[in-house]
């Protein structure tokens, strides 16, 4: 029997328009745990390439590695730096069933 090579599977391989990350993040937006969001932006961190991102973001490498590490908590300013740095931004939209305003 023929054997049969696999690969690690890695997202941030995948990660490469603004269009594909912006689709990327906003699904685990939807209903991700807070790690889980961590662990997203860490891999569309990886597919920017952390350098180019620690430059245009005004955070060090190292800034970014602790936030976005297994053990980060990163502050909302430390992810908007980053979005921004990526040219996106997050926004807010009504979700199915919004309660009206009173």
């Amino acid at each position: 029997m023929a054997r049969i090579e696999t690969t690690v599977f890695d997202s941030a391989d995948y990660l490469n328009s603004a269009e594909a990350i912006a689709a990327y993040l906003d699904a685990y937006l939807e209903d991700a745990t807070p790690e889980e969001l961590r662990a997203a932006l860490s891999n569309v961190a990886r597919s920017h390439g952390v350098s180019d991102l620690a430059n245009r973001s005004g955070i060090t490498r190292a800034g970014i590695y602790k936030a976005l590490g297994e053990e980060g908590n990163p502050s909302f300013e430390t992810i908007r730096s980053i979005l921004a740095a990526m040219g996106l931004r997050l926004s807010v939209a009504l979700a199915d069933g919004a309660l009206e305003a009173a």
